[in-house]
């Protein structure tokens, strides 16, 4: 588990750019309840999740890790890592979308 999720922060990024968690969590190709649990405490963060909140939120994945807590891996690249942050930018619109047509 992480040591410490800063789910404080994390809403204050999010608020300031007006993204809601069921976006972030559709950005990581996450359930609604699995962020729960992140922001919990209570499920650590994956590198391909580290990658899609540092892509959404556009900080670097070091201060992700940081504010998910250190035992959070930091993602590397390589083309699987461009595959997987393409797919979770086409989830993210998707979602978007989903939620402009309502």
């Amino acid at each position: 588990m992480a040591l410490f999720f800063d789910a404080a922060w994390f809403d204050a990024q999010l608020t300031e750019r007006g993204i809601s968690r069921r976006v972030m969590a559709a950005a990581a190709g996450m359930s609604d309840a699995d962020l729960t649990l992140v922001f919990k405490d209570q499920r650590e963060l994956t590198a391909q999740e580290v990658a899609a909140f540092a892509e959404l939120l556009g900080v670097a994945p070091a201060e992700i890790a940081r504010q998910a807590g250190v035992s959070t891996p930091v993602p590397g690249g390589g083309p699987e890592a461009r595959i997987a942050a393409l797919e979770r930018r086409v989830a993210m619109l998707e979602a978007e979308l989903a939620r402009l047509k309502r």
